[in-house]
């Protein structure tokens, strides 16, 4: 079997044009394998889609009441009735595990998506414009970065009343400031590529060359950047319900359900603490692993280029 490298080479020397299907579709085959031989890449998509399959298919087949208290089965240990146990209220925990894993995924993809989109365009545009407009731009970033954002995340959370939209809104607000410095250091390098020349001298405008030639040429950075602010914006979800801001009952997140359960770790109620703990360092992990994975895969696109 061909190695890695060498049949990266092989590819980076072929003669056919970089637009032609047939040379896509090669490198298209090169980064899948490159993904596929990440083997933690490929358990991170696999635990994404159980997590996923869990949440929102399980709920069909597990029926619970997650809207009305039962005080008189609360606290109870893990059981044919209860596979998990009941929580402090009586709720059934494999149930809330599903309903605060569909907040909590939602709510972490959601960020993920508005902050990289709202990224992707203040960096492209303070990047591929330059000067004053460029400084003024970074300036703001900077001063955000400056501010503790757990901080500034209480601060807005306690403004604002908790809601998924809300949080997703809260989060996501300082959130982008990454992936802005991210794409706009990637599009000082791309603006003075030879297909950027061409294209002014052509006639395209400013926003045309942003949207056609920069930033589809910053999404492999993107990309591994969008699996990282999931990763985070779950942790800041949990972090916030740990601290009692997030969603309030008959809501649920895995957040939630651990700060909840932590005031019974004395008695003894382990099934309180430990499955919403596992959920949410499962998911971490594997949406980190994805990213690496990725990572590689784009790195293996910037070689072939």
């Amino acid at each position: 079997m061909m190695s890695l490298p060498s049949a990266i080479e092989q590819v980076g020397s072929s003669p056919v044009e970089d637009g032609e299907p047939e040379s896509r579709a090669r490198v298209s085959r090169l980064m899948a394998r490159v993904f596929a031989e990440n083997k933690l890449a490929v358990i991170g998509v696999f635990g994404v889609v159980l997590l996923f399959l869990f949440c929102f298919v399980g709920p069909l087949l597990y029926h619970t009441n997650q809207v009305q208290t039962d005080i008189p089965i609360s606290n109870q240990g893990p059981s044919i009735a209860h596979f998990l146990g009941t929580d402090s209220a009586g709720f059934d925990i494999l149930g809330r595990l599903m309903q605060g894993g569909q907040v909590t995924l939602l709510v972490g993809i959601s960020v993920a998506l508005l902050a990289t989109s709202l990224g992707v365009i203040w960096g492209a545009a303070a990047g591929f414009v330059g000067g004053l407009l460029d400084t003024l731009m970074m300036r703001v970033v900077d001063s955000l970065l400056a501010i503790p954002s757990l901080f500034l995340l209480i601060f807005l959370d306690s403004i604002f009343r908790p809601t998924a939209p809300m949080l997703v809104v809260v989060i996501a607000s300082l959130a982008w400031l990454v992936p802005a410095r991210l794409v706009r250091a990637e599009t000082l390098s791309l603006r003075s590529r030879p297909y950027v020349d061409s294209a002014r001298g052509m006639g395209a405008g400013t926003a045309r060359i942003i949207l056609r030639h920069i930033i589809p040429n910053v999404f492999g950075t993107v990309m591994v950047n969008a699996t990282f602010q999931v990763a985070d914006a779950i942790l800041t979800v949990a972090a916030l319900s740990f601290l009692g801001m997030g969603i309030p009952p008959p809501g649920a997140n895995w957040g939630g359900m651990l700060s909840d359960g932590v005031t019974y770790v004395f008695a003894g109620y382990w099934w309180q603490i430990f499955p919403a703990g596992v959920c949410i360092v499962g998911v971490v992990v594997a949406f980190n692993f994805i990213g690496d994975g990725l990572r590689d895969v784009f790195e293996v696109r910037l070689r072939r280029r």
